[in-house]
C-alpha cells in the first residue's frame, strides 16, 4: 500500500507538460534541476533543483501557476507568477534534499 501525495503528483503533471512544450533553451537544464522562469513585467529564468518540488512552498507557487497560466506557459517553459524577490524568499527557505 502507497502513500499518495496530490501535491506532488499534481507538480510532476506541471512539469511534465512544461517540458512537452519546452523551448530549446530549455534543453541546456542540468540534471536533477529544473527552469522556471520568474517576474512580473521581464521573466528571469532560474534553476531550481528537482528536490523543491516536495516542498509546500514550492507546490504553493506551482498552484499559481497552474491558476494563472494552465498548461500554456508565454515562455515556453514553467512560468511562475510573483515578484522575483518574493520568489528568492521562499526558495531561499527550502532546503534541498
Amino acid at each position: 500500500m502507497g502513500i499518495r501525495l496530490p501535491g506532488v503528483l499534481q507538480a510532476k503533471q506541471i512539469l511534465r507538460q512544461s517540458l512537452l512544450t519546452a523551448s530549446p533553451a530549455a534543453v541546456n537544464v542540468p540534471k536533477g534541476y529544473l527552469a522556471v522562469y520568474v517576474g512580473e513585467s521581464q521573466k528571469r529564468r532560474y534553476m531550481v533543483p528537482v528536490s523543491y518540488l516536495n516542498q509546500p512552498k514550492f507546490q504553493e507557487l506551482l498552484h499559481k501557476a497552474e491558476e494563472e497560466y494552465g498548461f500554456d506557459h508565454p515562455m515556453g517553459g514553467l512560468t511562475i507568477p510573483c515578484e522575483e524577490d518574493t520568489f528568492l524568499n521562499i526558495t531561499s527557505h527550502l532546503t534541498s534534499l
